[in-house]
């Protein structure tokens, strides 16, 4: 019988699963920020219910960083302005870039992993190619070293 607990994890950081959700849910905030012209705090003032803390963390990081993500992922979408995305694509790059930046203790795989994954889910298929190869690209940058030992790594940005 194996008695051991596994891999040690932060006991303050959520579970993957509740990471999903977390940032299913700061996508969707991130929706209505921008189709109501709302700012993060008048988003989350108007919940009846507040969303967990990480859906919380993402949101208000992507909203309070807008401009340099925007700046980021605009250098590497080819020929595509920011605001000409769609809306659910742009929201996803924001997030996903957001947690490059500034969720080191995230894998750069995983970012990429679910990113894609959400936008198989609430966009199309072409959007989830367009998604991966902007990370994939913003990924290189801005985590070289994690980034050339990752699958992902080796990925050509064809957006």
């Amino acid at each position: 019988m194996n008695t051991s607990r596994g891999p040690s994890r932060d006991a303050a950081a959520p579970a993957a699963g509740a990471r999903r959700r977390g940032r299913e849910r700061a996508l969707g905030l991130l929706y209505e920020a921008e189709s109501k012209g709302e700012t993060a705090t008048e988003v989350l003032e108007a919940l009846p219910v507040l969303p967990e803390r990480y859906a919380t963390e993402l949101f208000e990081g992507v909203m309070a960083n807008e401009r340099r993500i925007d700046e980021l992922v605009g250098d590497k979408a080819r020929s595509w302005s920011v605001n000409r995305m769609p809306v659910i694509d742009r929201q996803l790059l924001r997030l996903a870039t957001f947690e490059l930046m500034c969720r080191p203790d995230i894998p750069y795989a995983v970012v990429i992993d679910e990113a894609v994954e959400l936008a198989k889910e609430y966009s199309t298929e072409d959007s989830s190619r367009f998604v991966n190869g902007i990370l994939s690209a913003l990924g290189r940058e801005l985590r070289p070293d994690e980034a050339m030992t990752s699958p992902e790594g080796g990925g050509v940005a064809d957006a």
